[in-house]
């Protein structure tokens, strides 16, 4: 059994199906609607060839640019006049639904609230802390996590390593004390791996067992990694396999 004390919980696939990405006729909209300022027709293009320029930069780097340092990039480049590019940033998310909690997840969260594991969201998104708190306080579980490590806010990005090292901070224990649990190989398996965390891989196709270390891994200790088919089975998946916190 592993001696987990925390546990680092992504978000979208994991306790929530995808939510829609913002894009440019969303903060054209937003812009107009909420901020009242005037816009050149062409800033909804402009914006979404900037916002793929850079995703794809980020994306190489493993770095994320803030939302805001886009609609100021693609104002500069369309001659849009935007004050205040946090504002706008926060105008748009205002304005775009997030992805919704699932029920089952946000009851699961607070039971492992309760129980008291140590939680922390760690997850890749474009939108602020604030809009993604608001919707997490909306499903009830805001008080559920002791913090929240997001790519928008720390400026990197899932699989790079200083990802999983301000997730560590967060979570305040060593890193073979962490339960990364996640939806994406890559991202909530492969890199908190070679962090040197334990991991659940959550598929939601209703597959669960037990992985064994993936062959990229780099670990070599003979580890495995949970496998559940929905984030509603890791207290069962704690129980059995971790040694609960006490």
């Amino acid at each position: 059994m592993h001696a987990i004390r925390a546990l680092a919980i992504d978000f979208s696939g994991t306790l929530a199906r995808p939510g829609p990405n913002p894009d440019g006729a969303c903060v054209a909209d937003a812009l107009r609607d909420r901020l009242g300022l005037d816009v050149p027709d062409d800033f909804a293009a402009v914006f979404d060839s900037v916002h793929a320029e850079i995703r794809q930069t980020d994306r190489d780097a493993r770095v994320h640019t803030m939302f805001s340092a886009v609609i100021a990039r693609a104002a500069l480049r369309c001659g849009a006049d935007v004050p205040d590019a946090a504002e706008a940033a926060e105008a748009v998310f205002a304005s775009l639904p997030d992805a919704a909690v699932d029920a089952d997840a946000a009851s699961t969260v607070r039971a492992l609230h309760r129980q008291g594991w140590r939680c922390v969201l760690a997850c890749n998104t474009e939108r602020s802390a604030a809009a993604r708190l608001r919707t997490l306080a909306e499903a009830g579980i805001a008080d559920c996590f002791a913090s929240a490590v997001l790519s928008s806010e720390i400026g990197f990005r899932k699989p790079h390593p200083e990802f999983y090292a301000v997730v560590a901070r967060a979570c305040a224990v060593p890193a073979d004390q962490i339960l990364f649990v996640g939806d994406n190989l890559s991202k909530d398996v492969l890199g908190p791996r070679a962090y040197g965390m334990h991991t659940v891989h959550v598929t939601r196709d209703g597959v669960r067992g037990v992985d064994g270390p993936p062959a990229d891994d780099g670990r070599g200790d003979g580890s495995a990694c949970g496998v559940l088919g929905h984030f509603a089975e890791l207290p069962g998946y704690l129980a059995a396999t971790v040694v609960l916190p006490g």
